[in-house]
């Protein structure tokens, strides 16, 4: 079975190691609540992930877990303050979403005109027990 994981750019900036489609990876994964992705990969693709891979904070103390690579995707986005907003916090804008099919992640990408590096969104599977 196929799971969607997110994985933030400044973790895999922080300490992540560099994977591609074919590899093996042990991630710590964290259950997710598919709405915190929304703004930043719409709505439908929001609802397919299921976990976030994690380096820092809480899940550190989780178990690794094997997988295979399948497909990496990077995520770019539009940041903004959020209309009505007191606040001068940058937010994702809905809808400014741009997904790129990239054959490596290493954390940095490409710039793309108007919008920011935000993660990828990894599909992977667990290896076949046995």
């Amino acid at each position: 079975m196929a799971l969607t994981i997110w994985v933030d750019d400044w973790q895999m900036q922080c300490c992540g190691d560099t994977f591609r489609p074919g590899d093996a990876v042990s991630w710590q994964l964290l259950e997710v609540d598919p709405g915190d992705y929304a703004d930043i990969v719409g709505s439908d693709r929001a609802a397919e992930i299921d976990f976030r891979e994690e380096h820092h904070g809480p899940g550190e103390e989780q178990p690794l877990t094997p997988l295979r690579v399948v497909d990496v995707t990077e995520v770019h986005c539009r940041y903004g303050v959020p209309s009505g907003s007191t606040a001068e916090v940058l937010r994702p804008v809905p809808g400014s979403t741009e997904l790129v099919p990239v054959v490596e992640a290493d954390g940095w990408a490409k710039a793309r005109p108007h919008t920011m590096f935000a993660g990828y969104l990894v599909t992977a599977e667990r290896p076949a027990a046995g």
